[in-house]
């Protein structure tokens, strides 16, 4: 099975592709979706949806692993994710692909065994369990990771399909 995982974002959207053979998480491929805020919203969202529909015809990804929006006390930026999500969302659904949600909390359980551990032990664990010479960077990155192993390793359990 080929998972895209997606951290959506409209400045950086982290995205990783792995590949579940024989219990093992293989890396395909990693980076980020950068937008500036010179940007209007429309062309961030345009490019994001564009760049996520060419990741997905050069991977052919098996499903979409994307992370629920984590709620903060900035509105506008909670809209913003929400609006990249959406998009992310879109880009899989056009490809007709199923998609799963995981909250930070299940992903940071899946990958460290701990929910609530920082950003460093997650880095850390993505390290080792992808076999990387380093930390991908930025953290979007090590998280969409994050997220593809997740799936992985909970497909039948944690993901709710849209």
């Amino acid at each position: 099975m080929i998972i895209m995982g997606i951290d959506p974002g409209t400045a950086i959207t982290g995205y990783g592709v792995v590949k579940l053979e024989n219990n093992r998480h293989i890396v395909l491929g990693y980076g980020a979706i950068r937008t500036t805020t010179k940007q209007s919203t429309p062309l961030r969202l345009e490019t994001i949806y564009a760049e996520l529909t060419d990741l997905v015809a050069e991977f052919h990804p098996d499903c979409i692993a994307i992370e629920e929006l984590f709620f903060n006390k900035n509105v506008s930026t909670a809209l913003a994710v929400g609006q990249a999500r959406g998009v992310a969302i879109l880009a899989g659904a056009h490809a007709g692909l199923p998609i799963a949600e995981y909250t930070p909390l299940q992903v940071k359980m899946a990958v460290t065994g701990y929910g609530r551990a920082s950003k460093e032990q997650v880095a850390y664990m993505i390290k080792m369990l992808l076999g990387l010479a380093e930390t991908p960077k930025p953290d979007d990155v090590t998280d969409a990771l994050a997220v593809c192993i997740c799936h992985g390793l909970n497909a039948n359990n944690w993901g709710r399909s849209q």
